[in-house]
């Protein structure tokens, strides 16, 4: 790989691990095979992106790049043999003319015996976009890779923005005769316009009337699983969370819940016997309203 690994990601050397995989995925969707059927130069630059970001978002491997360059990179490389090579050769340097023939300990054959061995070819890394549901209740999804056509991958219930599963030898080619990558898929689950997620929990705001929080009553509550009934006490007081076990989010052997937000809703149509009923309840609250409001 002849181009600078950060020049590829289009990132300066100085770039945090972030900053990295922000790049990536914005490269690795503009230049991704599906978007781009049949063109070989995206799929060429694909390629270039996926193994930059295999170097680059592993801690070892990038500092050895940034020590040593596109050497690091050969397969089986020795990043302390490459140093004690380095430190050798800074010693002969500053020994110049005085420099005296005699016995080396530095092995180079054996440097350069394992560059030549196998190696195993890099990963390449896919986002998959899904709906809350789909992450909730598992999926399966397809993806098309370079030279390998479509490959389904099921997607267990429960996964998370940032989640990742590793699909072994379906990544690129290994080098050498070496055994190839794996594919890395990272999960990306979209927002809910009515559900909030927190781990394996789950919150939702429940309108109910100013009858159902004064008098108390029971609700149908909508979830993935389909409706369930949930009571709600007297006088429950807007903001109130109301806990159905068990109805969140599944993953092995865990099971969230789901907290259900109370919105009490005025009426908004006008009434003249509502509005003096209600003035007419001025004494029913123990205290005043805003007794503790302080700043």
């Amino acid at each position: 790989m002849a181009d600078n690994l950060y020049e590829i990601l289009g990132v300066p050397k100085t770039a945090d691990a972030d900053a990295i995989r922000k790049a990536y995925r914005k490269l690795a969707r503009r230049h991704h095979p599906d978007v781009n059927p049949g063109n070989q130069a995206a799929e060429d630059a694909f390629k270039r992106v996926s193994a930059a970001y295999e170097v680059l978002s592993d801690a070892k491997k990038r500092a050895a790049y940034d020590e040593f360059g596109e050497a690091s990179l050969a397969g089986g490389f020795d990043a302390d043999k490459a140093r004690s090579y380095a430190r050798w050769q800074q010693t002969q340097q500053r020994r110049g003319s005085d420099f005296e023939e005699g016995p080396v300990e530095f092995d180079f054959s054996e440097l350069f015996r394992r560059a030549r061995r196998q190696a195993r070819g890099p990963d390449l890394h896919a986002t998959v976009q899904m709906e809350l549901r789909q992450a909730i209740e598992g999926a399966e999804v397809a993806l098309e890779l370079p030279q390998q056509g479509t490959v389904r991958v099921r997607i267990p219930p429960g996964a998370d923005t940032g989640s990742t599963i590793r699909i072994p030898g379906k990544g690129a080619p290994g080098v050498g005769g070496g055994p190839p990558g794996d594919l890395v898929i990272e999960t990306v689950v979209h927002p809910h316009p009515r559900l909030r997620r927190d781990g394996l929990d789950l919150s939702l705001t429940l309108p109910v009337t100013l009858d159902e929080a004064y008098n108390g009553a029971t609700v149908e509550v909508p979830t993935f699983d389909g409706p369930v009934l949930l009571k709600v006490p007297p006088r429950s007081q807007p903001g109130t969370r109301l806990r159905l076990r068990g109805k969140g989010i599944a993953r092995k052997d865990e099971r969230g819940d789901l907290y259900a937000v109370l919105d009490v809703r005025l009426p908004d149509r006008d009434d003249d016997a509502l509005a003096a009923a209600l003035r007419a309840a001025a004494g029913a609250y123990s205290r005043p309203v805003r007794e503790e409001l302080t700043l």
